[in-house]
């Protein structure tokens, strides 16, 4: 029998989440020509719903899960297509509230990729999933899809498609070996994502006098005014007298650019009741942002993973007089000096470093010298037993996404 010969392979499960992840996540590819094509032998499923998309260094996957919740609050049919996933690769695409089925998405990878064999090209990871996504957004007959830009934007899959609206949260330095080294040519990529005569929304952070001669095109600038009196606290924050669920002040800027996008969406004609949009605020969670661990006592993960996401990371902390025990692993190709400048303005209780299993994960020699700190280093096996463990003080996780996903899947935790 079969059962008893552990000689026979059988297929995986899932195939085409399978053959998807062969194709590896990481790097650029210059041309849109791969994307238009799968498109149009796909009858284009982008054309059949309005589409959004949100750019940015950092603050994209925020702003699109307060937007995605407030819209579904307000009675639309939602899509929304976000990157990198933590456990899972079905966390990338949503549809009203809810992941996507492993099953549906196999089917739909299938889709994709019978689609490549056709124009007779070899897609890439993201082109694929992307795909995939405008799939399960026709099929599902979503009223708004939300598309969270990758790397850039110039280049980015999702450029692809012909938005009614973009977003811009931020712009700092991260990827400049494919975006450049200046904030004015990381913009210049983004900005590629706005059209002519449509919205560009602004996080409030981004100066629309410095934006402005960075455009390739005309769009309508809509700066995102900063909400009112904020009130911070660890694991929340308080705009006036109402609930903003997720941490930061940073998140507070995030939902005052998603309200922006609100307004003018509603200015374009979607019907969104202003009295549905707080509560739904108040309920927004978003793991591995600043992220309250479930089954774990005291453990808060955070993605940020570059000199930005850290540094807003530090300022919540001081705001909040909150000194962890930090674990940091981080991705070798970022700045890991950057970075490691930033969180030590929270004065940390201790410091240990994690590496995971992945090539691309920083080793201890490189860690050291960026904190400038002979910090033990931890597998991800011993980092989860340290983190199971009890503590008196918060423990926080940081310096990359894939970290923390890497440890949810170590320790069994799904973290939707």
């Amino acid at each position: 029998m079969d059962d008893a010969n552990p000689l026979v392979t059988r297929p995986p499960r899932f195939t085409h989440i399978h053959r998807l992840q062969e194709r590896g996540h990481f790097g650029i590819k210059c041309g849109l020509e791969n994307i238009q094509a799968l498109l149009a032998g796909l009858g284009h499923p982008d054309k059949g719903y309005p589409v959004v998309l949100i750019a940015g260094t950092n603050g994209k996957g925020s702003t699109g899960a307060f937007l995605s919740h407030m819209l579904k609050a307000a009675g639309l049919n939602v899509g929304w297509t976000t990157s990198p996933h933590l456990t899972n690769v079905t966390e990338r695409v949503w549809v009203n509230g809810e992941p996507i089925g492993a099953g549906a998405l196999d089917l739909l990878l299938r889709e994709a990729f019978e689609a490549e064999a056709q124009a007779g090209l070899r897609a890439t990871y993201f082109e694929l999933m992307i795909i995939a996504a405008l799939l399960a957004f026709r099929m599902a007959g979503v009223e708004v899809a939300i598309l969270e830009v990758g790397m850039g934007g110039r280049w980015d899959a999702t450029n692809a498609t012909d938005p009614v609206l973009t977003a811009l949260t931020t712009v700092e330095l991260d990827h400049q070996q494919y975006l450049g080294d200046t904030r004015e040519a990381i913009a210049r990529e983004k900005l590629c994502t706005a059209r002519d005569g449509r919205p560009l929304v602004l996080g409030p952070v981004l100066d629309p006098d410095w934006i402005r001669p960075l455009l390739p095109c005309q769009p309508t600038l809509h700066p995102a005014p900063r909400l009112g009196s904020v009130d911070i606290h660890w694991d929340h924050s308080r705009v006036g007298k109402r609930r903003v669920g997720l941490a930061g002040l940073h998140q507070v800027d995030n939902l005052a650019t998603a309200f922006e996008v609100v307004r003018q969406l509603r200015a374009q004609g979607f019907p969104i009741p202003e009295a549905r949009l707080w509560p739904s605020v108040a309920s927004v969670q978003w793991p591995g942002r600043l992220w309250k661990v479930p089954m774990l006592e005291g453990v808060w993960m955070d993605g940020a993973h570059n000199p930005d996401g850290a540094r807003v990371l530090a300022d919540h902390a001081l705001a909040c007089a909150v000194r962890p025990h930090l674990y940091v692993g981080s991705m070798a190709d970022k700045d890991l000096r950057g970075a490691a400048r930033e969180l030590k303005r929270m004065h940390p209780l201790s410091v240990t470093f994690v590496q995971g299993d992945a090539p691309r994960y920083a080793a201890s020699p490189a860690l050291r010298e960026a904190w400038e700190l002979e910090a033990p280093m931890l597998t991800l096996r011993q980092a989860a037993c340290h983190l199971r463990a009890q503590s008196e003080a918060p423990r926080l996780v940081t310096g990359s996404l894939y970290l923390v996903g890497d440890l949810l899947r170590e320790m069994g935790i799904q973290p939707f």
